[in-house]
């Protein structure tokens, strides 16, 4: 198992670990509720080093990326990213993503540690004749998330060169923290306020441990991948290998808003283009528990009896203390209010069709 360079100061924390798409990390500290609870109400900090990165440069960098996903990133300048997808020719998806444009001809990709392997080879299989190189620098880079309402506060006594105040979502800036150079980005995947952190420096510890005694004062927690899991499915973000895959398409998952159909060719367009003239046959949506239980990855879904579905991502939200999850539902029955069952463990259990996110942060 692939370990990151803060392992060790898990293991120093006490970090439950678990493997995860072939890495050893931390689940919990001092337990998903109560870290959850800090990152909507305080803050907290992610190890998510084993996310990918992959690296895109060359003249024709721009025109690769706009062929290779459905959003617009001719609309990046550098120091502003923006979520994606890889698509199948099918209008699929290889995976979700972000993509930087850290200058012009020059795209970093951040990928789900799950698919770094595969989305590097797919890139790599399409690249035919455009004039780009691509690289995978996800073993040399270090990721941290801060995020929650403190973020902004803890972080910019500790970060020099940037005012985080005019870091916009989905912008970016470099800068230095204990001398080590880091990107700061004004994203995340919480639904809160915050940033994530990326840097090449052989020295992350620093970083990390500058970071949690800066915040320990006001509440900052160590925060593992079970409240990064409950964080997002409050926020509705969707999470590759649940909620989508390359059986789902962008118009079914709901993200039709990254489809740009006017910017020119991208694997999937015609797939795509039919699907929103005819009308997708199902969708995914957001539901709560009408009686007690907990839904669960690929519970089984029913409407009048039958099973038509299976719950995608499911749990008992620590925040809005209800039952949530997300499933895919014939298109006639994803009206808000519909009632259908969730089978749990046997019983057939009553949900409502919901809408989402289930959290929003309140804005300023």
């Amino acid at each position: 198992m692939k370990q990151t360079r803060l392992y060790p100061l898990h293991k120093k924390l006490k970090a439950r670990m678990i493997e995860f798409a072939g890495w050893e990390m931390p689940v919990e500290y001092t337990g998903i509720v109560e870290e959850h609870l800090a990152v909507r109400t305080k803050a907290g900090l992610f190890d998510v080093s084993h996310m990918g990165e992959i690296l895109i440069t060359g003249p024709e960098a721009l025109n690769f990326v706009q062929f290779l996903t459905p959003n617009n990133a001719a609309k990046l300048f550098p120091g502003k990213a923006q979520y994606s997808a890889l698509t199948t020719e099918k209008g699929t998806f290889v995976d979700d993503l972000l993509v930087y444009c850290l200058d012009e001809g020059k795209y970093l990709l951040v990928v789900n540690a799950a698919n770094t392997d595969k989305d590097y080879q797919w890139v790599l299989s399409h690249q035919g004749n455009f004039q780009v190189t691509v690289e995978n620098q996800s073993d040399l880079v270090t990721q941290l998330a801060l995020q929650g309402p403190l973020a902004e506060e803890i972080l910019q006594p500790i970060v020099e060169k940037i005012d985080l105040s005019q870091l916009k979502p989905f912008t970016f800036s470099w800068g230095t923290i204990k001398g080590e150079e880091v990107l700061v980005s004004r994203t995340g995947y919480t639904g809160e306020d915050g940033f994530e952190i990326y840097t090449y420096s052989e020295k992350p510890a620093l970083i990390w441990e500058v970071i949690l005694e800066q915040g320990e004062s006001k509440g900052l927690l160590p925060v593992g991948l079970g409240a990064r899991d409950t964080l997002r499915l409050e926020a509705c973000l969707m999470l590759y290998g649940n909620d989508i895959d390359e059986t789902t398409t962008v118009l079914e998952a709901g993200l039709g808003w990254i489809v740009k159909f006017k910017k020119g060719d991208f694997l999937g367009k015609e797939v795509l283009l039919r699907q929103k003239e005819e009308g997708v046959r199902r969708k995914l949506v957001g539901f709560e528990l009408l009686e007690r239980g907990i839904p669960r990855p690929h519970y089984p879904v029913y409407i009048d009896g039958q099973e038509v579905s299976q719950v995608t991502s499911g749990t008992f939200s620590p925040y809005l203390k209800k039952s949530i999850g997300l499933t895919y539902l014939p298109v006639e029955y994803t009206q808000v209010g519909t009632v259908f069952e969730v089978g749990i463990r046997g019983k057939r259990v009553k949900a409502q069709v919901v809408p989402t996110p289930f959290y929003k942060r309140a804005r300023e």
